[in-house]
């Protein structure tokens, strides 16, 4: 059973080391729209770490919330942090994360992202398995977390496939525009 009442993932939030920076890659090479601004935050009792999970002197020192095409909402974060920041982790490290963005044309995007000085990460890889049809392709943010782009214009195998999903009849959402069915709402 779900949490009562969900619906999904309303945003995903992350912190940076200089807001303008990212604001500069996630509008100016993204295509992220920002949307509004909260100023700083601060306590003098232990509401920091109660709350957040952090040194109770850490300062936020400003959040910035994005919107990016059909997709979840960004929450970026810059911390004044009271005990110093640990630098930004590997995938293979636990915590490690990436970003995944849906395109329709995988060579043109990453054409883009090179011209725009970003760092890719070797050529766009096509995935096998439950995932073939599916091309993929890592990048990094001038700050070091990494994203990726994927592309699959004709479908996943394990959408037409059942031996290759785990739970029949359920699929994975997608922000492509192209029609699929949402078999959970069934």
């Amino acid at each position: 059973m779900p949490i009562p009442g969900v619906h999904g993932t309303d945003h995903i939030g992350f912190t940076v080391p200089d807001l303008d920076e990212a604001e500069s890659f996630l509008v100016g090479v993204l295509g992220a729209v920002r949307v509004y601004t909260l100023g700083a935050k601060r306590a003098d009792d232990d509401w920091m770490s109660r709350q957040i999970g952090v040194h109770p002197r850490t300062v936020i020192r400003e959040i910035r919330f994005y919107r990016l095409a059909n997709g979840s909402n960004f929450e970026v974060f810059q911390y004044d942090a009271a005990d110093g920041q640990a630098p930004q982790p590997r995938n293979s490290d636990i915590g490690g994360h990436h970003l995944a963005f849906y395109v329709d044309d995988m060579d043109a995007a990453a054409a883009y992202l090179r011209t725009h000085g970003v760092d890719v990460m070797g050529e766009p890889v096509r995935s096998a398995g439950a995932s073939a049809g599916q091309r993929w392709l890592y990048f990094r943010a001038p700050w070091g977390m990494q994203f990726e782009l994927v592309s699959f214009p004709a479908g996943k195998a394990y959408e037409t496939d059942t031996a290759l999903q785990d739970t029949p009849g359920t699929l994975l959402w997608n922000p492509a525009p192209s029609p699929q069915p949402d078999l959970l709402a069934q």
